[in-house]
């Protein structure tokens, strides 16, 4: 078993999910799933198109909360406690950060985009935003491509430097999980290993949940996968052992073969 896939020495929960439940209308997405996330692991979740799997991160960060359609029943537990007794939910997105597929920078400087959490957030001392500035960008491996033009507007910034700013912002919260919904759809390979070895260092400060439609960055980089399939979770189980053939469903196996999705 690589690097990349062993477990955590010690798993702590961090994140259960208890018969989750949710439906767009009359189309159920998630049918009555149960997922335990452990601390500090790398999750991927893993699945055909139309499986549940971005609705899943979605319901997570409460992003949910901003469909008026989709119903959500069921509870998921952050370290003991249910996320949906939290009223004001922008504290869930803040300790649960997201990355979408495709990067969304501010139409703001470079600077302005990673600051605007911490300065939403109550920080007034300039030398403190610049401190968390730079520690998110050199995490996200762009502080020294972007080091000497922080005042340039992020909207100019290359696709992959686009996306590894999502990160950096996301990291601006302080969260303890990430949710990254297919963050190498839109940026060349090169650039998504660079990120890929960002999420590796990561793994040691947070808890990383990622949806990927790229089987082989899975493997490379998760110590679980999740198999979802209809808005059921087929199985969950270590990546390499998933991966080589070895899990207990036969569509996961086909699914990884390339057979349908």
């Amino acid at each position: 078993m690589s690097p990349a896939t062993t477990f955590p020495v010690k798993l702590k929960e961090k994140i259960r999910i208890e018969r989750l439940r949710v439906s767009y209308g009359d189309n159920q997405v998630i049918k009555g799933l149960d997922l335990t996330v452990y601390k500090n692991e790398i999750l991927a979740i893993i699945g055909p198109a139309q499986s549940g799997k971005s609705t899943l991160l979605k319901c997570i960060n409460r992003m949910s909360d901003f469909i008026p359609e989709l119903k959500v029943e069921g509870d998921i537990i952050l370290d003991g406690k249910s996320i949906f007794d939290v009223k004001d939910s922008t504290i869930i997105r803040r300790r649960i950060g997201m990355v979408s597929p495709l990067p969304v920078g501010l139409p703001l400087s470079i600077r302005d985009n990673v600051t605007f959490a911490p300065r939403v957030a109550g920080c007034k001392n300039k030398l403190i935003q610049e401190e968390i500035m730079e520690d998110c960008l050199r995490k996200a491996a762009l502080w020294d491509e972007v080091k000497d033009r922080l005042d340039a507007l992020a909207t100019k910034l290359s696709g992959g430097q686009q996306q590894r700013l999502t990160i950096a912002r996301a990291l601006s919260h302080f969260p303890e999980v990430l949710c990254l919904d297919e963050f190498s759809i839109a940026i060349d390979p090169v650039t998504t290993m660079r990120i890929e070895e960002v999420l590796k260092k990561l793994k040691d400060e947070l808890t990383i949940i990622l949806v990927t439609n790229v089987n082989h960055q899975a493997r490379r980089l998760a110590n679980r996968t999740a198999m979802m399939l209809e808005g059921e979770l087929l199985e969950v189980g270590e990546t390499e052992k998933l991966f080589s053939g070895h899990g207990d469903h036969d569509k996961t196996r086909e699914y990884i073969e390339g057979l349908f999705g």
